[in-house]
């Protein structure tokens, strides 16, 4: 699709609370941009993957005008070009509210057209019932008691290291991530797992690397992806998956995944933040 100008982004103003379908309201980022920055071309980038998204305020009409309330997946192949802005979701999403569909099949069929068509790749959604259980989170080794000192907040990744005599295979996991948003400045908070296999990154020098994205500006795709980019770059991991679960903002959570399998599918689980 087409470039959108950046004065129709809704991000930080004010927006009136539309309640009548209205798929207009969706706005697209391109995916490439943040990378063209740094001179890379996204499209050569040696990761596969996904964004996951948890919409927890989805709602609409029957024919009757009866309230239908649930939980709603969405999933994003990461080769899509274009990311949506939340906010423009979330406010896509509210124009549902008062808007009559026959059947909860229908109200997939028309969100997952509408992201499809902004996102310009196949999205698929899966609107699911409140009592929904989500899978258990998977067994992983937390890293954040970890004895480091900081004292800068810039993304730097030359902390990384390797023991190049140790093997590893397995999940490490950080609850100390934190990045801002590129144009409210806001903060958004998560967890990060780090699956690989390969030499042994040095632990001490992962969990500084994660801190250090604490001060940086990005989408929470696009800090997964620099993410899995300075592991893969900088520890050569034999296989990695980089998979971050954000803390849910206006009623949606943001998890992208990022993976050297093309295979690899995010398990959709919760964490205790979200």
């Amino acid at each position: 699709m087409a470039s959108v100008h950046s004065d129709q982004n809704p991000l930080g103003k004010s927006s009136a609370y539309i309640d009548q379908y209205e798929p207009t309201l969706l706005f697209p980022i391109s995916r490439a941009e943040s990378w063209k920055t740094s001179g890379i071309d996204r499209e050569t980038l040696p990761f596969f993957g996904e964004d996951v998204w948890n919409g927890y305020e989805i709602s609409w009409l029957n024919k009757q005008g009866i309230p239908q309330v649930a939980m709603a997946e969405f999933r994003l192949p990461a080769t899509t070009p274009y990311l949506i802005e939340s906010k423009s979701f979330k406010l896509y999403l509210n124009s549902y509210n008062q808007t009559q569909f026959s059947c909860k099949e229908q109200v997939e069929r028309s969100m997952a057209k509408d992201l499809s068509d902004v996102a310009g790749g196949p999205v698929t959604v899966s609107i699911l019932p409140l009592n929904y259980q989500f899978p258990a989170e998977p067994e992983t080794t937390c890293i954040d008691e970890l004895d480091i000192t900081m004292d800068h907040y810039e993304l730097d990744p030359s902390v990384l290291s390797i023991h190049p005599k140790e093997e590893f295979e397995g999940t490490l996991v950080s609850h100390l991530l934190k990045s801002n948003c590129p144009v409210t400045g806001q903060p958004d908070w998560g967890s990060i797992y780090i699956e690989y296999k390969g030499a042994r990154i040095d632990e001490e020098s992962l969990l500084t690397y994660i801190v250090s994205l604490r001060e940086h500006q990005d989408f929470h795709e696009q800090c997964v992806e620099r993410t899995f980019w300075d592991i893969w770059t900088r520890c050569k991991p034999q296989s990695l998956t980089v998979y971050a679960r954000y803390v849910r903002r206006g009623g949606l959570d943001i998890n992208p995944l990022r993976s050297s399998d093309k295979n690899k599918r995010a398990i959709n689980f919760r964490t205790i933040r979200q």
